[in-house]
């Protein structure tokens, strides 16, 4: 039988190599050979909840708790309770994280101030700001700053300098915001931050760079996580985390292969550990589906991130409009739009554009993509600047401003392909076909449309016809949609039921022959047939009579 001695004291050195894994094994054996002290029952629990065995980490973190209250040890109590309540609310549990944080801050309430109060503090302001602007007091960002100069700790710094870095975010003072986040992170980097914590911070940091689409920060500081996350072992939930964050990054910029296999898998892994990353995931899933043109797999995967509690629009208004009903699509944006502020509405703005002016909604569309423009620059970010000209395209495109739209649109494709995000890069030059094509310009819309074709062959993604354009963009209008097809769609596919070829409809439509070969494509796809016989045959089934 292995001595408990020797077990435990394997166990703490693990921890401190960041081997949670045999950490875990060390422990698990000792515990089995009888009860663990105050300490090492935490050593315990944190080496459960790193490798994501949640429901097992909580009861024995209480239990550490508990017998840290017992031994008169009323901070080491406190910060357990913290610990707890981080992953309590990690888990998406806020009502039980409350209670842990007023656990912590009634201990605390008596005790001189201590490292252990920063913990308190940056837990309040950052569930505070969560909540909203106003839920929070300036004063707590100050009082962890007094804490900092008192207590001057690596770990304290770091708490410090992240709150400060929300609080200038959410001021609107976007640099100095994250010039803060990114020295809160120096710390973090040199492992001087608890582990849980250091985590939270990242997390924290690669969350609001996604929310303002600032992708080169979000990429940087994802490798960076990485690199972190490389000495816990591939099992870590933080490891599982990383996945989620790269597996965004690289499908954004075009590494599709397995890509679904993979989010659906590792979102799956996280729904109880991080319920909030998992549900990024799975709306991430939903995007992936939708551009991919599987209807159904995109409303299961937008439903699974809503089950873990995140709401994952604008991918469900956008696939209403992908289906053909557009009514559907305004009433899901326009509820979307209602419930969310700050950046969070302004990552909704470029969907609610290109469905108003798929709604014929034109004035709304300007209006929307205005705001949209001033979030770009409230938040600097290149992100929502190519969101911003895309939006101001299709407007433009809508109105018939076709100088003015073509000139949006090349600055959004330039944009598109400086973040190297190629589908994007795809739906730009698509729209820019449309534009050449109202403009009586075969030539160069078949260009246009050839590159955006070659890029989405390569990537697996459903050919676009740019619908937001597609109904009036030459301000003449093209007709109504049928069923799940867009108005240009319908221009071809009734010439097409007519017995025209495909020569004929070019010439009638003044679009080039590929340009007819790519919408018949999208036809047969989005109605479900193979030929052109089927497609002209559902044609005549919708509009008999």
């Amino acid at each position: 039988m292995a001595d408990r001695a020797v077990l435990i004291d394997a166990g703490r050195r693990c921890i401190t190599a960041g081997d949670w894994g045999a950490a875990l094994e060390h422990l698990s054996a000792a515990q089995a050979l009888g009860t663990l002290e105050s300490d090492d029952l935490e050593l315990l629990a944190r080496s459960m909840w790193m490798l994501g065995r949640v429901v097992e980490s909580l009861p024995v973190s209480e239990e550490a708790y508990r017998r840290l209250l017992a031994d008169g040890r009323r901070v080491d109590g406190a910060m357990s309770a913290l610990r707890i309540s981080l992953l309590w609310f990690t888990r998406g549990d806020e009502t039980v994280g409350r209670a842990w944080l007023a656990r912590a801050r009634r201990i605390l309430g008596d005790e001189p101030d201590s490292p252990t109060h920063a913990y308190l503090a940056y837990l309040e302001v950052t569930v505070g700001m969560a909540e909203s602007a106003e839920s929070w007091a300036p004063s707590s960002v100050q009082r962890l700053d007094e804490l900092a100069r008192r207590f001057p700790e690596p770990a304290v710094e770091a708490l410090s300098l992240a709150v400060a870095g929300l609080a200038e975010l959410q001021a609107g003072r976007v640099r100095r915001g994250f010039a803060l986040l990114d020295e809160a992170m120096l710390p973090v980097l040199a492992e001087q931050v608890p582990e849980e914590w250091a985590g939270d911070i990242y997390c924290t940091t690669i969350h609001i760079s996604s929310q303002i689409a600032d992708f080169r920060r979000m990429e940087g500081w994802t490798a960076a996580m990485e690199r972190w996350c490389s000495r816990f072992g591939s099992e870590s939930i933080y490891t599982g985390i990383c996945r989620v964050h790269r597996l965004e990054l690289r499908w954004a910029q075009g590494a599709w292969a397995d890509a679904e296999e993979r989010i659906a898998r590792q979102s799956a892994d996280l729904a109880l550990g991080d319920p909030f990353v998992a549900g990024a995931g799975f709306t991430q899933l939903g995007e992936m589906r939708r551009m991919r043109g599987d209807v159904e797999g995109a409303r299961q995967a937008f439903a699974r991130a809503r089950e873990v509690g995140i709401d994952p629009q604008p991918g469900p208004a956008m696939l209403e409009l992908h289906v053909g009903d557009v009514e559907a699509a305004r009433a899901a944006i326009a509820d979307a739009l209602a419930a969310r502020g700050g950046a969070a509405r302004v990552r909704l703005l470029r969907a609610a554009v290109e469905i108003a002016v798929a709604a014929g909604a034109h004035a709304d569309a300007a209006a929307l993509a205005s705001e949209l423009q001033e979030g770009a620059e409230r938040y600097d970010s290149e992100g929502f600047r190519a969101w911003s000209e895309h939006a101001h395209g299709m407007v433009a495109l809508a109105r018939g401003e076709l100088s003015a739209a073509l000139a949006t649109l090349r600055a959004a494709e330039t944009m598109f392909r400086r973040l190297r995000q190629p589908f994007e890069t795809a739906r730009m030059l698509a729209l820019i076909a449309r534009t050449h094509e109202a403009a009586g310009q075969p030539q160069p819309a078949a260009a246009a449309q050839e590159q955006a074709h070659e890029i989405l062959q390569r990537l697996g993604a459903v050919p676009i016809a740019s619908d937001a354009a597609d109904d009036g963009a030459d301000g003449a209008g093209h007709g109504a949609r049928i069923g799940p097809l867009t108005a240009r769609e319908t221009e071809v596919l009734a010439r097409v039921a007519l017995g025209d070829s495909n020569r004929d409809v070019a010439a009638q439509l003044f679009i080039s022959e590929k340009t007819v070969g790519r919408h018949l494509a999208n036809i047969y796809l989005k109605l479900g047939v193979g030929t052109r016989t089927a497609a002209a045959a559902w044609w005549h089934e919708r509009t008999r009579g």
